[in-house]
């Protein structure tokens, strides 16, 4: 070795000590001798908020069912034939089939050379003409507003008018999103704040829908955990916010509190009393409230409907309907609709401060507007063919029997797990899930820790590989400690349906006695 390369080789070794005096990844000596400049964004180097993040729905279960339907189909042998996906609420992936006349409109919007096809119906010819209208150089291809389409907007508000029994809405207090998820996450974003014991938190329901815990993780807020009543229904018990309130205060500032009704995993409709309840708390702690009812047309059970948190504030009298600061949301993907992959929704915002609400504004500038599609399938939800139209009766129909058979589903799934000894399941009430508690042999629970796995992961991911059925472990979602559960969605058809709840309740039963 030359002087000169002695010198260089010297240099390069002092740069890499700097370097991890600096914390910052050394180079490294490539395969032909040659050094390689080292990854600026490196797992270590990387947003730590972002590796906190979990969002069990489409988790390690889910990346395995992948890799089980690609194995299956280049022939290699299983258990079972076909992988069953009943860990996420796709209703078209699980085979519902869409409202025709959306998808009339949808069409008519897309190629509008269609509107000159006599076979489309002249109800989805006017809607699309408007949507249209309302879009600039009347292409969907074109961004809206920030905020959304004017007109849809304006439709929005008046359903929520139509719903709530005549309590006004303003359009300029309504913000159509990218799916119920977007306005979730940025209002989110609009409370935080403060450092230590500053720091905003959050209170959400456990059992939750991750989407809160995940997005909570990213923005370093502090996840306050208040715990449904189980044996109640999976109520939502006032005593319980209290505590959870109380406890909070000691470490951060509790400032909003979410509510999913009905919820999400838990299937449960909250009764009038219960979101009076909330509203008082809300007002009495003075939180910001955040109302996620994307699942408001899916009610089931005898004896529960569905109460909008802004009807009932509004109700309750200026006390309240004066004061109380209210985000609600709701989307095209669930209900009957179940148009998921349009990423269409909206929140409305109720009391928020002016200057706030042009923050909120700036905000969702940043991101240009919603999809337009999404925007438009929106419209048509809030606006569907009216009494008289040529699509009316057949939008009647196609609607309730969505919903009819989701009401049967729901009973069914209900029925079947409480026939399982060790399996223990809520009614369905609304929405598109069941939650039920399973009991989990001791060794069996043994066997997942010394693994490094939750029981309930061991439990659900035995099951996939024995039976093809996917489910989502319940520490998922939070739970009671000591228990155990399964999120389940009720949308595969009937008969497919029934062939999970048989191999659900086969394989718990081998499970317990292989672990007995």
């Amino acid at each position: 070795m030359n002087h000169g390369t002695a010198l260089l080789w010297k240099r390069r070794a002092l740069s890499s000590l700097s370097l991890t005096r600096r914390g910052l990844p050394k180079e490294k000596m490539s395969e032909n001798g040659l050094m390689s400049r080292a990854k600026v964004l490196t797992i270590d180097t990387m947003n730590p908020t972002v590796k906190k993040v979990e969002y069990a729905v489409r988790g390690p279960i889910v990346q395995r069912a992948v890799e089980l339907e690609r194995e299956l189909s280049e022939g290699m042998k299983k258990p079972f034939v076909e992988v069953i996906r009943a860990n996420i609420g796709d209703a078209h992936a699980m085979g519902q089939q869409p409202i025709t006349f959306f998808r009339q409109v949808l069409a008519l919007c897309s190629y509008p050379e269609l509107l000159n096809d006599s076979t489309f119906p002249e109800d989805a010819k006017s809607r699309a003409h408007r949507i249209l209208q309302s879009c600039g150089g009347n292409s969907m291809g074109s961004y809206s507003a920030s905020q959304g389409i004017d007109s849809v907007r304006q439709d929005v508000a008046r359903y929520i008018e139509r719903r709530d029994g005549g309590v006004s809405c303003d359009p300029d207090d309504i913000y159509l999103t990218t799916g119920a998820s977007d306005g979730i996450v940025t209002m989110l974003k609009l409370l935080m704040c403060g450092e230590g014991a500053a720091r905003t938190g959050v209170m959400i329901s456990i059992p939750q829908y991750p989407l809160y815990s995940a997005a909570l993780a990213e923005l370093g807020a502090v996840q306050i955990n208040y715990y449904l009543n189980e044996e109640n229904c999976w109520s939502l018990d006032i005593t319980e916010l209290q505590r959870a309130l109380d406890e909070a205060r000691l470490h951060c500032n509790p400032r909003a509190l979410c509510i999913i009704n009905p919820g999400n995993p838990t299937g449960q409709v909250q009764s009038r009393e219960c979101i009076e309840d909330v509203i008082r708390f809300a007002a009495k702690e003075r939180l910001f409230l955040m109302a996620d009812e994307v699942y408001q047309d899916n009610v089931y059970a005898d004896g529960c409907q569905f109460h909008s948190f802004k009807k009932v504030l509004f109700e309750m009298g200026p006390e309240y309907s004066n004061t109380v600061e209210l985000a609600s949301f709701h989307s095209t993907s669930k209900c009957y609709m179940g148009e998921c992959g349009f990423r269409g929704g909206y929140m409305e915002i109720i009391n928020m401060d002016d200057d706030v609400k042009a923050q909120l504004t700036k905000l969702v500038s940043v991101r240009l507007c919603p999809p337009v599609p999404g925007q438009a399938l929106m419209d048509l939800v809030v606006n569907p063919p009216q009494p008289g139209e040529p699509s009316y009766d057949n939008f009647i129909k196609e609607r309730t029997a969505t919903l009819s058979v989701l009401a049967e589903k729901a009973k069914l799934t209900e029925q079947v797990l409480n026939t399982v000894q060790g399996i223990s399941c809520n009614p369905v009430q609304g929405a598109m899930y069941s939650f039920p508690r399973i009991t989990i042999p001791k060794k069996a629970i043994e066997e997942a820790l010394d693994k490094g796995q939750q029981p309930d992961m061991f439990y659900c991911m035995k099951m996939l590989e024995e039976t093809g059925i996917c489910l989502v472990p319940g520490s998922g979602f939070g739970q009671k400690e000591g228990t155990y559960h399964f999120r389940m969605t009720i949308l595969p058809p009937t008969d497919k349906l029934q062939i999970l709840l048989n191999k659900v309740k086969e394989f718990h039963q081998k499970f317990t006695q292989q672990y007995s």
